[in-house]
């Protein structure tokens, strides 16, 4: 919206794209807003639920959600972009490295599986040996391609 008070912006072809914090947030708005008409999500968490016990990093989720999944459940699942997956409508490309202890592979995984089963076109990429961040040059540049790709497809 502050965009477009500022410039001309072509409402019919916007998309959306982010990694890590990003692709959860990618996640999250595809699954609460049909404004977007493509997405991109790098390395996001599609599920707080099973993220808890999947990740390498977790000691900051009890602060950030105020308690253990096991004390408190409900707020990990009502924040899971997973729990809204029947919302989603907007065409989604998703990519993770294999061996992200993060924002583990399987989140993204979890996130694909759902977009499939709701319709929606959706495609995902796992990068062998990569990690959070992806390194190797020729996987950097296949997600600059796929990427651009995804967005000349749906935003044209």
């Amino acid at each position: 919206d502050a965009v477009e008070k500022i410039a001309p912006v072509d409402d019919k072809r916007l998309g959306i794209m982010g990694h890590s914090y990003g692709g959860l947030m990618t996640m999250w708005t595809v699954t609460h807003s049909q404004r977007f008409k493509a997405a991109v999500s790098g390395a996001g968490i599609a599920n707080w639920s099973s993220y808890y016990g999947e990740n390498g990093i977790d000691q900051w989720m009890i602060p950030f959600f105020g308690a253990s999944f096991y004390d408190d459940p409900a707020i990990y699942d009502k924040l899971s972009p997973i729990r809204y997956i029947k919302d989603a409508r907007t065409p989604t490309f998703i990519y993770v490295g294999e061996r992200d202890v993060e924002c583990p592979a399987a989140q993204s995984l979890e996130f694909w599986h759902g977009l499939k089963a709701m319709g929606v076109p959706v495609s995902l990429v796992i990068y062998e040996g990569e990690g959070h961040g992806i390194r190797a040059p020729e996987h950097a540049k296949d997600i600059t391609t796929r990427t651009v790709g995804w967005f000349d497809k749906y935003l044209k």
